[in-house]
């Protein structure tokens, strides 16, 4: 074990990615994957490269290799970001580590992340593509409900009845105010116009019946004025 199987699975996978790896020391090495895009994405227009970088520990295949993931220089994808997701697929690769432990594992990660990449990829277009059918079915609703009125159910009548009810209300109630107040404008216009009966007396208005009988300063009535020598 050790250092005699690091160089007999390296020559396999020289034979299986002839093109993809490359060295990087006597120990450690890159294979480059190239990742399949969903067929409905119609946003990515180029298919996008990952590398899985592997350093070969000196006890492997009995421990795990010390693995890292990378992008082409200047590398910008549509639904994968190897500086946010890096994270994320080192972790997606644990499983196939340990169960994978004492055996050539590489040529097995690099299928384990290309499947778990592409899966990212497609989450995330299945969401762009989620939310495309909403906007346009929202937007299909908009254009068919100029040609068609409000469907009248139940509860749209009770809704539509207690809201034109409130607008009578609101509507007889205005009317109502407006009323009393033109009411209370004539009756404090009157008051101001009306002379109490002194002052009828005092500027000699008296007798013109244009005075309040009723009124607490009202002339008397007089029956008789005798004159006498």
């Amino acid at each position: 074990m050790g250092r005699e199987d690091q160089v007999e699975e390296r020559e396999v996978l020289d034979s299986i990615f002839p093109d993809e790896i490359t060295d990087i020391s006597e120990n450690a090495y890159k294979v480059s994957i190239t990742l399949d895009n969903p067929e409905f994405d119609p946003e990515e227009s180029e298919q996008p490269v990952i590398y899985l970088e592997v350093s070969y520990p000196e006890e492997y295949p009995d421990v795990a290799p010390e693995l890292n993931i990378s992008s082409p220089p200047n590398a910008r994808y549509q639904r994968l970001d190897i500086q946010e997701d890096r994270d994320q697929l080192l972790e997606s690769l644990q499983e196939t580590i340990e169960e994978n432990m004492g055996m050539a594992m590489v040529f097995t990660l690099v299928s384990a992340l290309k499947e778990s990449a592409e899966a990212l990829m497609l989450e995330r277009a299945n969401a762009v593509q989620v939310e495309r059918e909403k906007v346009a079915a929202k937007l299909e609703e908009i254009e068919n409900a100029k040609f068609r009125g409000t469907p009248v159910n139940r509860e749209t009548f009770l809704e539509w009845m207690a809201k034109f009810q409130k607008e009578i209300a609101d509507e007889e109630q205005r009317q109502k105010e407006e009323k009393e107040a033109e009411d209370k404008k004539k009756r404090s216009g009157k008051e101001e116009k009306k002379l109490t009966g002194r002052q009828l007396w005092e500027r000699g208005l008296a007798g013109k019946g244009d005075y309040d009988e009723e009124d607490e300063d009202a002339m008397p009535t007089i029956d008789k004025l005798k004159v006498t020598a």
